[in-house]
């Protein structure tokens, strides 16, 4: 079992901090197990504190310019970095030629690599040169295990016998994951044990100990792997609750996920992470957000599982405007409505303990 942390890292986020394609680096900035976070790179927010920046609460994470200046930065601060940890989430999955330059900057100063993008590094000539030069080690967060370590769906997910709560969303990039943990972390602070399912290469990354990673699995394995994560999650915990965090949503044009996890991990109720201010799908203009009303049905003609409260992702939206916002939704669609980030998440913990 790997100890953490593992190392003292630098989150690398250039052009990319708060927003969509920084969801990595913010998972990273809010909570994770595996690393010490020293600071994240994104010149346009340098000299801000990222807490500020991503929440509005200071977490004194420094933000700087440059990998260079964060290296130094935390030398001179007397905890020296090992990692570089790639924070980007870019659509398509594929790191640019300007943060291929950085991430060689990185190793050069004798930083470890851990990547979660679909760019293998450890499959790129350069960089496994440079790798062996500098004697770091590249990590492929996203590389498909072998064949034969995957599992294929057996069945077994009818002996959990814990609760399973799915966290799903209406669109890509809008806090699933985030919601997942808070629920997570409240539950347990109640005294209720409770194990999460990452499904990202982001939940890995924060040290989730019961994870895949969707989006780079073999199809064929995809339903087994999620089978056999919360299998085991209840077979060596024995919880009282599992969350599964979700994938995409089911009508998103580029990332449908979610209906694997709602057949395979076979949750006995949904949470559904909503952002009201969202018209289009993320990163594709034009393909217009299917409304509340509809997603809800489409999990529940899917699943024949019911969804049991609505979160919402408060971007664009003024917070004084949230309660008002909860409510309307509440009066929508008869569900527990909030943000989970600025109101908590006290209600869903309540209906919870009426299940177990």
């Amino acid at each position: 079992m790997t100890s953490f942390p593992e190392g003292s890292a630098i989150v690398y986020c250039e052009g990319a901090f708060n927003t969509t394609n920084g969801k990595t680096a913010h998972g990273l900035v809010r909570r994770t197990a595996r690393y010490t976070v020293l600071n994240v790179v994104d010149s346009r927010y340098s000299g801000k504190d990222a807490g500020l920046v991503l929440d509005g609460k200071e977490n004194r994470i420094p933000i700087v310019a440059s990998v260079e200046e964060a290296f130094n930065q935390s030398k001179s601060n007397g905890l020296k970095a090992t990692h570089l940890v790639v924070g980007l989430a870019p659509d398509g999955g594929r790191l640019s030629p300007a943060a291929r330059m950085d991430v060689v900057t990185a190793i050069k100063l004798g930083l470890n690599i851990d990547c979660g993008l679909h760019d293998f590094l450890s499959e790129d000539a350069e960089m496994v040169g440079l790798a062996t030069e500098y004697g770091i080690h590249l990590r492929d967060i996203r590389k498909t295990p072998p064949r034969n370590a995957l599992h294929f769906f057996s069945g077994k997910i009818e002996e959990v016998s814990t609760l399973k709560i799915a966290i799903l969303g209406t669109d890509s990039a809008i806090g699933k994951r985030t919601t997942a943990w808070i629920l997570v972390e409240a539950l347990r602070n109640e005294g209720i044990s409770t194990e999460m399912i990452g499904t990202g290469q982001t939940a890995w990354l924060q040290g989730a100990k019961y994870s895949l990673i969707m989006d780079s699995l073999i199809n064929d394995f995809v339903a087994g792997e999620i089978e056999h994560a919360v299998w085991s999650a209840w077979n060596e915990e024995k919880p009282k609750v599992i969350v599964i965090e979700g994938q995409g949503s089911l009508m998103n044009p580029a990332y449908p996920g979610g209906f694997e996890i709602l057949a395979a991990g076979r949750p006995d109720f949904v949470i559904l992470q909503h952002a009201p201010a969202r018209k289009e799908y993320d990163g594709f203009p034009g393909y217009l957000l299917h409304p509340l009303e509809k997603q809800i049905q489409a999990i529940e003609l899917l699943s024949g599982k019911k969804v049991e409260a609505i979160t919402i992702n408060h971007e664009n939206l003024n917070p004084e405007n949230l309660a008002d916002i909860c409510q309307q939704i509440h009066e929508e669609t008869g569900l527990i409505c909030c943000d989970s980030l600025i109101q908590g998440v006290s209600e869903i913990v309540a209906l919870i303990k009426k299940r177990i």
